[in-house]
């Protein structure tokens, strides 16, 4: 065995891009693939979860590094927080897929005072699109605005799938219309209290997603 045209003995180290010969024969000893790169965004209201827009509104994907990202979830126009972004397809649809129950948690500001009967429909679950949605955990939640909220109310909720304007839906269900919707965390991931709207920065352990 030789490297880069050195014979070697059994055991010698070499590194990837050293030119590795057996019996003279170049070894072709393959790569490990790359791990999936993951992006925390802040998404701002106002951004679309798309690609283009026939309308020219600003999407996500305009202030990303470059790159071939794919929005795990989405956020519709009117909702801000967390939104993950990865390079790998596959591990984007395994944080989506409902088998593994990943929580998706919310703050929302409501218009009205939830009744304790409501929170207990809200816990037990809802008709929606032919099937119950419930959230898992639902509190009050302490939020410090700069104008007075009125007869609105913020309360944080968790949920364990990802169906199109779920949060809005429920609350609706019971009268309850949300004006502010803002995602705070997608399974392990929280969304890092000094990342500014529209500011992003990689996750600097993706194996925390692979694992589950």
């Amino acid at each position: 065995m030789s490297v880069n045209g050195s014979v070697v003995q059994l055991g010698a180290r070499a590194l990837p891009d050293d030119r590795i010969h057996v019996d003279g024969k170049p070894a072709n000893l393959g790569r490990a693939a790359a791990a999936p790169r993951v992006l925390l965004y802040h998404k701002p209201v106002g951004e679309l979860v798309t690609r283009s827009d026939p309308g020219g509104r600003r999407t996500v994907f305009a202030g990303l590094p470059p790159g071939r990202w794919v929005a795990v979830g989405r956020l519709d126009l009117n909702s801000s927080g967390l939104l993950l972004l990865t390079d790998s397809g596959e591990l984007a649809n395994r944080l989506m897929h409902p088998r593994y129950g990943l929580e998706r948690e919310y703050a929302a500001r409501i218009r009205g005072e939830l009744r304790a009967e409501e929170k207990k429909q809200l816990l037990a679950g809802l008709p929606l699109d032919g099937g119950l949605a419930r959230f898992e955990r639902i509190e009050t939640h302490r939020r410090i605005e700069t104008h007075h909220e009125g007869s609105n109310r913020w309360y944080r909720v968790v949920l364990k799938e990802g169906r199109n304007r779920e949060v809005r839906r429920l609350f609706e269900a019971l009268g309850h219309p949300v004006s502010r919707l803002v995602r705070l965390r997608y399974g392990p991931v929280e969304l890092p209290p000094d990342l500014a709207p529209g500011g992003w920065r990689e996750l600097q352990n993706p194996a925390i997603l692979q694992r589950l």
